[in-house]
């Protein structure tokens, strides 16, 4: 298990950017977990934006945030991070750091996943 806290969230104007944090703390080595970022909007379901594997040579992107998102870690740091430009109104939701041991590949629905932050909020006005 794996303990998460997400960091950076706030209110953008559309065409705007924001940067998301994560910090884990776990008994185990950082880089044995794939990383993820999923986001949840109101009345809708938690989808995956992002991933990255423990050595940095896999990640993954949702087409809606392909082109626009940049996900990295820092295996020294034990952090995450999520870096996000030409932000749209339908891009606020909250925003969840989460963890798996293993690999990434294929492992893009909220049950491939055991630890999570706690969420963070992320407002895009127009």
């Amino acid at each position: 298990q794996v303990q998460l806290v997400e960091s950076g969230g706030g209110s953008v104007q559309a065409g705007g950017s924001l940067r998301l944090s994560c910090t884990a703390s776990s008994r185990y080595t950082y880089s044995s977990y794939c990383m993820a970022w999923f986001r949840q909007a109101p009345g809708k379901e938690r989808d995956m934006v992002a991933s990255i594997s423990g050595g940095r040579s896999f990640t993954y992107y949702a087409d809606f945030v392909k082109g626009r998102g940049t996900i990295s870690r820092d295996n020294t740091e034990n952090t995450l991070s999520l870096q996000m430009n030409s932000l749209k109104p339908e891009d606020t939701a909250t925003y969840y750091c989460a963890a798996r041991w293993g690999t990434c590949v294929s492992a893009t629905r909220p049950s491939d996943y055991s630890s999570w932050g706690q969420g963070i909020q992320v407002t895009v006005s127009s």
